[in-house]
């Protein structure tokens, strides 16, 4: 489903990529995993046309859109859940929604949609007419995946979906995203700090320092590599 062939990314004079090639095959979740500053969402807004790779290529079902703007590539169905969620605060939850479904015109099946991830999300169905700025965290991370499956991607990515949520909330985001994979098929290219959480329910992963790909496998493989193991599960 998607290639990603040797890119080199620059913010400025600055390389944050220094070469990284990857596979995603349909269906499958994939995780990146990595420390601070290692190039993840970097890699996630080469793919998505935010910042564009200075050289490498990268092809979508079979599409070269290294050279896209973003609009065009969320059209062509992948869409970015950032790091941060960067919801509208001042939109209510509705709103939200609706804005993920900008680029649609079926009316009904914007309506089909909202349905679906109140079905997903309750919590959501119970704050629709709440603004987004005012959910806790954890709420405001699952308006943010609701947002990106309103634009009904082919891709999802995901940018550290359980950043600075309590582990309660981490389980059922988790639970949500393996369901979102088998259920609507879709494919998931996760990046997440949490490890051991993104290795249990990814089918393969890469591990990537200091803007290189440094190791891929399967991922219950790497879940029992000693140098994983070390580096990122903390055993």
């Amino acid at each position: 489903m998607l290639k990603v062939r040797d890119i080199r990314t620059f913010y400025g004079n600055i390389q944050a990529l220094k070469g990284i090639t990857l596979e995603i095959a349909e269906g499958e979740i994939i995780t990146l995993i990595g420390g601070n500053g290692a190039g993840k969402s970097t890699t996630l807004m080469s793919i998505c046309g935010v910042v564009p790779p200075r050289c490498g290529e990268i092809f979508f079902r079979g599409t070269p859109i290294h050279d896209m703007s973003p609009e065009k590539i969320v059209a062509l169905g992948i869409c970015q859940v950032p790091e941060g969620r960067r919801i509208f605060p001042g939109l209510t939850v509705k709103e939200n929604l609706e804005m993920g479904a900008f680029l649609r015109r079926d009316a009904q099946g914007i309506k089909s949609d909202i349905d679906h991830v109140f079905d997903l999300f309750p919590i959501l169905a119970q704050r629709r007419n709440q603004a987004g700025g005012t959910l806790s965290g954890g709420e405001q991370q699952m308006l943010a995946i609701s947002r990106a499956l309103m634009a009904r991607p082919k891709l999802l990515l995901l940018d550290e979906p359980s950043l600075g949520l309590a582990p309660l909330i981490i389980q059922q985001i988790f639970e949500i995203i393996k369901k979102i994979n088998t259920e609507s098929k879709t494919t998931i290219f996760l990046v997440e700090q949490n490890a051991n959480l993104a290795l249990k329910v990814a089918h393969r992963g890469y591990v990537m320092e200091n803007g290189l790909i440094t190791m891929s496998d399967s991922a219950a493989n790497l879940l029992g590599n000693e140098d994983v193991k070390k580096a990122y599960l903390g055993l």
